[in-house]
């Protein structure tokens, strides 16, 4: 039987050391509390991220190797590089947060269910709300064809998921997103968990210890929690060349 802390809803009810998560199933460290946005925020300064499905108890989560992105090095493949010379999409933040999470959520080939349920969509709506959760979109013309969301603490960006309803859309989006943190100072993107996808891109992975401590440095960051909808993000013919 596996045997893990139990976190009470109270919000004096603190998480325990990320050394103490368990090697099988990989990272798991917690679980209870609830999904207020000071319990996340909370968790997202430790490098502990909520991955549950419906019926189940909230799950806290530190992997031992953590996927991220530098987001000054990302990588371009050649052929996504041609198409993105000629693409006419652009590039928003924060116009449809809650469309760019429903979208996320929405069934996948190979998926059973989904892990971004009605209780995650109400927290991180809330989180958006507030300044702290963020969605960067690809759109052609009216149509919404890709997206990214996930929550930023000081100078730290954490993806949640992203979605493509054609071809290239989530990688728009993603890119769009590394170049923007890039000028705005954030040095790196946490992705979570590893996929070929991603490393197609430009992720590796941290060891948690190396992963919380850089985490434990840029979440400090004095930056102010506010919409992005006023800020200028990379159009994608701009993506094509690597930096």
């Amino acid at each position: 039987m596996i045997r893990i802390p139990l976190l009470a809803v109270a919000r004096d009810s603190d998480f325990p050391p990320v050394e103490r998560a368990l090697a099988e199933p990989d990272g798991l460290l917690a679980a209870g509390g609830d999904l207020s946005p000071e319990r996340l925020l909370a968790a997202y300064r430790r490098g502990i991220f909520p991955w549950f499905s419906d019926g189940e108890p909230i799950l806290w989560w530190s992997p031992a190797q953590r996927t991220v992105f530098d987001t000054a090095a990302m990588h371009v493949p050649r052929r996504l590089a041609r198409w993105l010379r000629g693409c006419d999409w652009t590039i928003r933040s924060d116009t449809a947060f809650g469309d760019v999470m429903r979208a996320c959520a929405a069934p996948r080939a190979k998926q059973h269910g989904t892990w971004i349920t009605t209780e995650m969509l109400d927290a991180y709506e809330r989180l958006h709300a507030l300044g702290h959760a963020h969605s960067v979109e690809a759109w052609a013309d009216d149509r919404l064809v890709g997206g990214i969301y996930g929550v930023a603490v000081g100078r730290m960006f954490y993806g949640e998921s992203m979605f493509s309803a054609e071809t290239n859309g989530s990688k728009v989006a993603l890119l769009g997103l590394a170049r923007a943190l890039h000028g705005w100072g954030f040095p790196l993107l946490d992705a979570q968990v590893a996929s070929d996808h991603l490393f197609t891109l430009g992720a590796f992975e941290l060891p948690r210890a190396d992963f919380c401590s850089r985490v434990a440095e840029l979440a400090a960051a004095d930056v102010a929690a506010s919409p992005w909808t006023d800020r200028t993000l990379p159009q994608p013919h701009e993506l094509a060349a690597e930096r």
